[in-house]
C-alpha cells in the first residue's frame, strides 16, 4: 500500500484507519478534477498478488448511455476479478451490483475488499438508476459484510454532497467517512517537484504556485531544467499549452450550467477584497434563492472560493474571496493575451510581464495574499501560536464621514490569549523595506482596528514577506514580529 503517494499526510491516515477497521466501511471522497483523486486510490489500495485482499473499480464516463455504462461495469468485473463463470451483461444496476455481491461471497474472501467506484456523478445520470441500486447494495449486502471497504468518488463536489453526503433516501446518514482532497500546499508542491527530479529554490516554487497553484496534473506539466517563468509561458502562452483552454473545460466538467459558476468566479477575480453575497448578485445579475446557495456552496466545496467572517462582524457580512490561483491567473492574464503570444514556440512573454508590467505588480500582491491565507497553519505555527485557539480572518473599514480614511487589513488573526496579530503580506523580490509613508499607513491600520471595533485587545503588527524586513528605525519601532516564506516550506528540509 501507500505507492509513491506524495504527501496527503491526514489522507493517508483516513485510509488506513479504514483499512485497519473491523466494521463495514463506506467512504465519499470528492475534489476537483486533476487533483489526483483516482491516483490516490489506486496506490494506497494497490494489493500484492500473494494477499488475500481484493480490489475492484470501475469508472464513470462522461454523458455515456446506460448500456455503455454497464458495459463497462462488466469489463471491469472480467478485469479486476477474473471470475471463472460466464459474465452476462447486466441490463440494469440492480443486476450488475448483484452480481459483484455474489462473486464476492462465491470467493469466500478472508481479506479486505476494496470496491471503488469513481466518477459516480457519470454513473448516476438521469434514469439510470444507479443510486438507488448503489442504496440497496449497501443497505442489503455491504454493510453486513466486515470487510467492505465502499468508496465512491467525484469531481463535481456539489452533487456528491447533494446526493451522497446529504443523501434524503437509503444513502442518508450511511456514509462513515468522507474526504475533501484539495491541491497540494507549498510544502507538498516542494516534495512533488523534487519526486520528478526538479530542484527549484523555494521562491521559485512560489511563483509558480502563484499561477497554477497545487493541482497535482498541472505541476506534473513541469519539466526539468526550466524556470518558473519558462514553464508557464509555455503551458498557459503557447498554442498547444496545456492550460491555454483548461478553464472552460474545468467548470463544464465539474458544474451542470457552469455558467453562472464562471460569472461568480469573474466577478471575485476583479476585487481584491473579495464581495458580499449580495454583491455577487449584483455584480452577476443572479436572482436571490437556491440558485445562488447553490453556486456558492459548489464552489466553495470544489475549493474556488472561501467564506471569510471579518473581524467583528456578523455572518450576514460574510465575505468571499477567489482563492484558485489557476482561475485567478487565466481571468487576468490567459484570457487578456493579445492574440499573437499563442505561438508554437515560447515567446518569452511572461518574463517580459513579471518584469516591467504594473498589472503584474497589483496582481501578485493579491495572489500572494492568497497563498498565505491557504497556509495560515503554517503562519500560526511561524508566530509561535499554533498550540492556542485562534481564528483567523480579514478587516476592512468603509469611511462613513470624507475626512475619514479607510483601511483594510490582509490578514487577522484573533488569538485566544487576548491578543491580536495584524499581519500584512507583501511580496517583493528582495527585503521589504518599510518607508515614512508606509509606517504611518500601519499606524493608521492598528489604530482604525482598535477605534472602530472599540476592541481591548492587544494588538501586534507582524510582517510576511519572501525575504523579510530591511531593518530600520520604522522596522524597529513599528514591526514586532517578521516572517518570510520559510515559513511556508515547514516539511522542506
Amino acid at each position: 500500500m501507500q505507492k509513491d503517494i506524495i504527501g496527503r499526510m491526514s489522507e493517508k491516515g483516513i485510509l488506513a484507519k479504514l483499512f485497519r477497521s473491523s466494521n463495514p466501511e463506506f467512504l465519499a471522497i470528492y475534489g476537483r478534477r486533476r487533483i489526483g483523486k483516482t491516483f490516490l486510490i489506486r496506490n494506497f489500495f494497490e494489493t500484492d498478488k500473494n494477499s488475500d485482499d481484493i480490489y475492484f473499480e470501475v469508472t464513470g464516463q462522461k454523458d455515456a448511455p446506460l448500456r455503455t455504462q454497464l458495459s463497462n461495469f462488466s469489463d471491469a468485473f472480467s478485469r479486476f476479478l477474473v471470475s471463472q463463470c460466464e459474465i452476462k451483461e447486466s441490463k440494469n444496476w440492480n443486476q450488475a451490483l448483484n452480481m459483484l455481491a455474489n462473486e464476492i461471497d462465491r470467493r469466500k474472501i478472508k481479506g479486505k475488499c476494496i470496491l471503488f467506484f469513481d466518477e459516480i456523478p457519470w454513473l448516476a445520470s438521469r434514469k439510470s438508476g444507479f443510486l438507488q441500486a448503489l442504496d440497496y447494495f449497501w443497505n442489503s449486502w455491504a454493510s453486513r459484510k466486515k470487510n467492505i471497504v465502499l468508496i465512491v468518488c467525484g469531481s463535481a463536489a456539489s452533487w456528491m454532497i447533494r446526493n451522497v453526503l446529504h443523501h434524503k433516501g437509503g444513502l442518508h446518514n450511511r456514509v462513515t467517512a468522507k474526504m475533501r482532497l484539495l491541491p497540494f500546499t507549498l510544502s507538498e508542491t516542494c516534495a512533488y517537484l523534487k519526486s520528478k527530479k526538479i530542484t527549484l529554490e523555494q521562491k521559485q516554487i512560489v511563483d509558480l504556485y502563484l499561477c497554477i497553484g497545487g493541482v497535482p496534473h498541472y505541476l506534473n506539466q513541469i519539466e526539468r531544467g526550466e524556470s518558473p517563468a519558462q514553464a508557464i509561458d509555455r503551458i498557459c502562452f503557447t498554442k498547444d499549452g496545456f492550460l491555454v483552454d483548461e478553464f472552460d473545460k474545468l467548470f463544464v466538467s465539474l458544474f451542470e450550467h457552469s455558467d453562472g459558476y464562471i460569472q461568480v468566479i469573474a466577478a471575485l477575480a476583479k476585487k481584491r477584497a473579495g464581495l458580499t453575497r449580495n454583491e455577487i448578485l449584483k455584480n452577476c445579475q443572479l436572482e436571490t434563492g437556491g440558485s445562488i446557495t447553490k453556486i456558492l456552496e459548489g464552489l466553495e466545496e470544489s475549493g474556488f472560493i472561501a467564506r471569510y467572517i471579518p473581524f467583528d462582524k456578523k455572518s450576514n457580512d460574510a465575505i468571499y474571496r477567489l482563492i484558485d490561483e489557476y482561475s485567478f491567473f487565466y481571468l487576468t492574464w490567459i484570457k487578456k493575451a493579445p492574440g499573437r503570444i499563442f505561438v508554437t514556440k515560447p515567446s518569452g512573454y511572461w518574463l517580459q510581464m513579471t518584469q516591467s508590467s504594473r498589472a503584474w505588480s497589483a496582481w501578485v500582491g493579491y495572489a500572494f495574499e492568497g497563498i498565505c491565507h491557504k497556509h495560515d497553519k503554517e503562519i500560526k505555527h511561524g508566530l509561535g501560536i499554533s498550540g492556542m485557539s485562534s481564528n483567523t480572518s480579514s478587516w476592512y473599514y468603509k469611511p462613513k464621514q470624507n475626512n475619514e480614511r479607510g483601511t483594510q487589513i490582509d490578514m487577522l488573526i484573533d488569538r485566544a490569549d487576548n491578543c491580536i496579530s495584524l499581519c500584512e503580506i507583501k511580496y517583493t523580490n528582495t527585503e521589504f523595506v518599510i518607508t515614512k509613508s508606509y509606517a504611518d499607513e500601519l499606524k493608521n491600520k492598528r489604530d482604525q482596528l482598535k477605534r472602530i471595533t472599540g476592541t481591548k485587545k492587544n494588538i501586534f503588527i507582524a510582517l510576511i514577506t519572501p525575504h523579510g524586513l530591511k531593518e530600520n528605525n520604522y522596522s524597529q519601532s513599528l514591526v514586532d514580529q517578521q516572517l518570510t516564506m520559510n515559513v511556508l516550506f515547514p516539511h522542506d528540509k
